[in-house]
């Protein structure tokens, strides 16, 4: 698995799951407005701490964990 450089999961915050370093704002939330079709310039006008960049990290994680998910699926069966 890539290391992240915005994205980070400790178990103290948000009960472990991924939120963007220094933030409590949980990753999933942006991939939700991004399959909404929000823009990433719509995102930063309500979440200005976070980069464009940022962001972009988020489409990336999901997608490392698909491929470990299916993966792991592999394995199972």
């Amino acid at each position: 698995m890539m290391r992240f450089k915005y994205i980070k999961r400790d178990p103290k915050i948000c009960g472990g799951r991924p939120v963007f370093k220094g933030t409590r704002i949980p990753i999933y939330l942006i991939l939700d407005y991004l399959s909404a079709g929000e823009s990433i310039e719509e995102i930063l006008e309500n979440y200005p701490q976070l980069s464009p960049e940022a962001i972009l990290e988020t489409i990336k994680y999901a997608s490392q964990y698909t491929k470990l998910e299916e993966e792991l699926i592999e394995i199972a069966n």
